[in-house]
């Protein structure tokens, strides 16, 4: 089965896109979804986050998301830590996932897969990108944060000019009829291209 990745920056839209992918009937696993529920969900991950944060990493059986956003985005290595626990188990979950759909393709739509360098464990990768301002002006609005609040995690993140040449496919992420047309071509090419697997 080929396995295709979808990224993009915060605030580019990867979310929408996979949806528009989905409601053309590809499976898309969600991995920032998924890794929510696998941080209060596995034994492993818990213990990791326990270990690195402390006890404050979690209330009772809930994560104490605003505490741990607070220490990774200021600390680079801080969240490359975090990133080493969470990835594998998502990884793992993935895997199982992808053997369990019966489709020419899957998406597992992921914010970093070039700033973890994981770009060859993909047969093909899809990038959604959108202006900087765009993409500020979106976290604002769905997050509630100030500008700086983005800026910080844009900071953690490639830029699109640095992610371009390494992406199979661009998806320009602006006007919504036309990403959606984009989306249509490049599922059919995708289809096309999943018979030699």
């Amino acid at each position: 089965m080929m396995v295709v990745g979808l990224t993009g920056g915060i605030g580019s839209g990867k979310s929408t896109v996979s949806k528009m992918f989905g409601n053309l009937g590809v499976p898309v696993y969600d991995s920032d979804h998924e890794a929510k529920i696998l941080m209060v969900t596995s034994p492993k991950i818990r213990y990791g986050l326990k270990k690195i944060f402390g006890e404050d990493a979690y209330h009772g059986e809930d994560l104490n998301r605003k505490f741990i956003a607070s220490k990774v985005f200021k600390d680079k290595e801080l969240l490359q830590q975090l990133n080493a626990i969470v990835h594998p188990v998502v990884r793992g979950h993935f895997l199982e996932w992808t053997s369990q759909q019966a489709a020419p393709y899957v998406i597992q739509e992921t914010a970093l897969i070039f700033e973890n360098k994981a770009q060859d464990k993909y047969d093909f990768i899809i990038l959604v990108t959108a202006p900087e301002d765009i993409r500020a002006k979106r976290v604002i609005e769905r997050d509630g944060v100030d500008i700086e609040a983005v800026m910080d995690r844009m900071e953690n993140q490639m830029q699109d000019r640095q992610k371009i040449p390494l992406a199979h496919f661009c998806i320009e992420n602006i006007n919504l009829k036309t990403t959606e047309k984009k989306v249509k071509q490049l599922h059919a090419k995708l289809l096309a291209l999943a018979t030699k697997f």
